[in-house]
Parts: structure tokens; C-alpha cells; sequence
């Protein structure tokens, strides 16, 4: 790790349908290989199928609302002390906090299989939305790590 400068965070572009920073996002978590035409026919397929699953609401605010659920507030970090490493549980910074919700919703949906990536992903979002699914338990466990070591939250620094 560069000890000179803190490395610049570049603007996420966003997307050409819905002109979303978050969805931009989602596309650049998607996306394997630097297939962005994969990427984004995958998501968009899946917001589509979010409109015809839930017709009340905009896909845009279902996706808000699922990454909303999904952030994990508290996460915990390895830190040696006097020989020995210790959890300790840290508050997350709000763009980690995003990133992890994120890749968490990918890859719970990359790991549903028989069926394909653009209905995993829809069902990983409403499942989110609704605050249930994978991603969702995933941060309840950060979050129960985080509580059984508050005994060494004097460590952080």
C-alpha cells in the first residue's frame, strides 16, 4: 500500500437507459471480462422483469430500496495486537458500504443455479427489496460478528 497519496475515487459512470450512477454500478459489478453489453442486457433484462413482478413500483426505487436493505453498517477487521489477532468491529465507510451490498446481490444471484443470470438477478433484488435472500442474511452475519467482538472495539485506531 502507497504510503504517498490517497488514490483518487473516479466518477462512476451511469447508465444509458436510466442515466443512474447506481445502476452504472451494478452494470460494473455485473460485468466479467469487460463484456459491458453482456452486463448491461443482463440488468436491464432483470428490470424488466421487475416492472412485470411488481408493476406499482419503478425499478430504479426497487433497486434503491433492495441496496438500502443490503448495506452492512458494521463489518469486522483482523488487527494484531501483542501476538495475537483480534475482530474488531468497524463502522463502513458509506461507498464500501454500497460496493459490498452489491457484490453480495451478485453473487448470491451467481450462485443460484438452473436459472438464468437476468431472473437470478431479479429474484436476488426483490428478495432484497422485501428483505429477505441471501445478501440480506450475509449482512445479518457481518452484523452478528460485529456484535460478539464489541468487547474489542477498544483495539480500533
Amino acid at each position: 500500500m502507497s504510503r504517498r497519496r490517497r488514490a483518487v475515487a473516479r466518477p462512476v459512470r451511469p447508465d444509458v437507459r436510466f442515466q443512474s450512477p447506481l445502476v452504472g454500478r451494478l452494470v460494473n459489478t455485473v460485468m466479467k471480462g469487460g463484456n459491458r453489453t453482456v452486463a448491461h442486457g443482463i440488468v436491464y433484462t432483470a428490470f424488466d422483469t421487475l416492472a412485470e413482478k411488481q408493476p406499482g413500483a419503478a425499478p430504479l426505487e426497487i433497486l434503491a430500496r433492495a441496496v438500502e436493505n443490503a448495506k452492512p453498517r458494521l463489518e469486522v477487521k483482523s488487527r494484531r495486537v501483542g501476538g495475537a489477532t483480534y475482530q474488531i468491529p468497524l463502522e463502513v465507510p458509506p461507498d464500501r458500504q454500497l460496493a459490498l451490498a452489491l457484490r453480495w446481490m451478485v453473487e448470491s444471484a451467481k450462485s443460484r443455479k438452473g436459472i438464468p443470470m437476468r431472473e437470478a438477478l431479479a429474484n436476488e433484488i426483490l428478495e432484497a427489496y422485501s428483505g429477505q435472500g441471501n445478501c440480506i442474511r450475509r449482512r445479518d452475519e457481518t452484523h452478528r460478528m460485529a456484535q460478539a467482538n464489541k468487547a474489542f472495539a477498544h483495539f480500533r485506531w
